[in-house]
């Protein structure tokens, strides 16, 4: 796996458990614990975000704020990555 397939995997995790901890949320609004843990969550997503896009670009072009070229479709598409294809 590539640094960028393990960057785009944590980044995923990241924001998979931030949702999760937001649903939980929804029904459960008083639980502080798991406030903490969603904030934390995105913070994480976030810093991978960051670190991902300042390694490889963009990934979608929501994220081109401020950019001049279209970076983000030089990037393998989920097919692409050797893998995916392996599924």
């Amino acid at each position: 796996m590539t640094e960028r397939e393990k960057l785009l995997k944590k980044l995923s995790g990241a924001q998979f458990s931030a949702l999760e901890m937001q649903l939980y949320l929804d029904t459960h609004k008083h639980d502080h614990e798991a406030f903490k843990s969603l904030q934390s969550y995105q913070k994480k997503a976030q810093q991978y975000l960051m670190q991902y896009e300042e390694q490889f670009g963009p990934i979608t072009a929501n994220d081109l704020l401020g950019d001049t070229t279209f970076e983000w479709l030089k990037a393998p598409w989920p097919w692409e990555n050797e893998w995916e294809a392996k599924k």
